[in-house]
């Protein structure tokens, strides 16, 4: 993905510029902020989520949430998905936390409707979200902004060792991957950086994490629901 000047210049805002809090998203489990950030003639507006307003999840007793965000944007990223908003970990005005670029949505979109439908982004989005084991892929967690570009958020509690995928987004059950898809795949083996990785998550996680990767090629399919755990997160939005 080619980085204009215009982004380069966002996304160093959002990694050092002061974190003003304007409002709280109170429907969220976990201290979640929207904050604003000064950039000149432009407003700019970003969540921030502080380690320190995390509640332990007794599933997921390592690390931290806010580093789980950040490492679904670098495996996002690497792969060629660009599917997670621009995430980053820094201090904030309640100490470390993960910070995500503001997706202004198209709120005239029926995202049950659209999570359901064949588009060629939500299976990408499937995809990556079977590499991350992602436990709660929910329709609200759907970001599809006024040029009709799709984003997923809330990868919070993504990359468990354990087997966890709960998704809304079954559409692709069973069918065989394309070969842009093999492709990506083999290209995060080989090129994500277990270093960075480890300070994100555990090691056991990263274990599992290149496992999933390679299942996924040895099955040569998108996984289908498991009958061992609930297969789709509740209440689904």
């Amino acid at each position: 993905m080619v980085i204009d000047d215009k982004t380069r210049a966002l996304r160093t805002l959002i990694d050092t510029a002061v974190l003003t809090p304007v409002g709280r998203l109170v429907d969220a489990s976990n201290a979640t902020l929207l904050c604003s950030i000064d950039g000149g003639e432009e407003n700019i507006q970003v969540i921030y989520k502080p380690i320190a307003g995390e509640r332990p999840l007794w599933d997921f007793p390592d690390g931290d949430l806010a580093s789980r965000e950040v490492a679904a944007y670098y495996i996002s990223e690497v792969g060629g998905f660009h599917l997670v908003p621009y995430t980053v970990l820094r201090d904030g005005p309640f100490g470390p936390g993960s910070v995500q670029q503001w997706i202004d949505v198209d709120e005239s979109i029926d995202l049950a409707i659209y999570g359901q439908s064949d588009e060629p982004a939500l299976r990408s989005l499937a995809l990556l979200d079977a590499v991350l084991n992602n436990t709660d892929r929910k329709y609200g967690h759907l970001l599809v902004d006024e040029s009709g570009s799709l984003y997923g958020c809330d990868h919070g509690v993504t990359l468990h060792s354990d087997p966890k995928l709960r998704t809304v987004l079954w559409q692709w059950s069973g069918e065989e991957l394309e070969p842009q898809e093999r492709d990506q795949l083999n290209f995060l083996l080989t090129n994500l950086d277990r270093t960075y990785l480890a300070d994100l998550i555990s090691g056991g996680e990263i274990a599992a994490l290149f496992r999933r990767i390679s299942q996924l090629l040895e099955r040569d399919a998108f996984p289908e629901p498991s009958d061992e755990w609930p297969a789709v997160p509740w209440p689904p939005f």
